[in-house]
């Protein structure tokens, strides 16, 4: 566990909060729920991994028609963990296993609580509708709807949480 911290809950409250603050401050979920990770858990601070997560904003693009940026943040904060390395894309000992296990996990928190994982099914569950956040006349009511301001940054709270618990819990396993 991050020494910062004093017990696991006071990490996970941090995190989900950060990453809300990071949400309502600066936008682009993906890359808010990896800040607040990276913040966490120093060992995976990447900044190219942090860049590369720009456009899977808002169901990718901005498109709100692939999956949340708060799940896909922390499926990239899960990998940096236990991921595959590029020099060893064979990857005889089956590290992207892991990853994918540990993924999945994250993937069923949100289907769990959302009903599903795409981003703007996640718009229709928490504001009544999905913005085509990538059109300016629905940016504005989605903007209006609190889509910044509170629905957005609850989502990406709860998938840094999730992230960090499903990361504590395996890291735990290892001893």
């Amino acid at each position: 566990m991050n020494t910062k911290y004093r017990s696991e809950m006071e990490l996970l409250d941090a995190v989900e909060a950060n990453a809300a603050l990071f949400e309502k401050n600066y936008h682009g979920c993906a890359q808010c729920v990896l800040a607040a990770l990276m913040d966490t858990f120093p060992r995976i601070r990447h900044p190219e991994a942090f860049k590369s997560a720009t456009g899977l904003a808002g169901g990718v693009g901005l498109s709100v028609e692939g999956s949340c940026g708060g799940l896909t943040g922390g499926v990239m904060a899960i990998s940096l963990f236990y991921g595959r390395e590029l020099q060893n894309i064979k990857d005889p000992e089956g590290d992207r296993f892991v990853s994918y296990r540990l993924s999945a996990q994250l993937h069923e928190r949100f289907v769990k609580e959302f009903g599903t994982s795409i981003c703007g099914k996640i718009h229709q569950q928490v504001m009544g509708k999905t913005y085509r956040l990538n059109q300016p006349d629905e940016w504005d009511g989605f903007i209006e709807a609190g889509g910044h301001s509170e629905k957005c940054p609850m989502v990406v709270g709860k998938a840094a949480r999730w992230a960090s618990e499903i990361i504590l819990a395996e890291e735990a396993s290892r001893g």
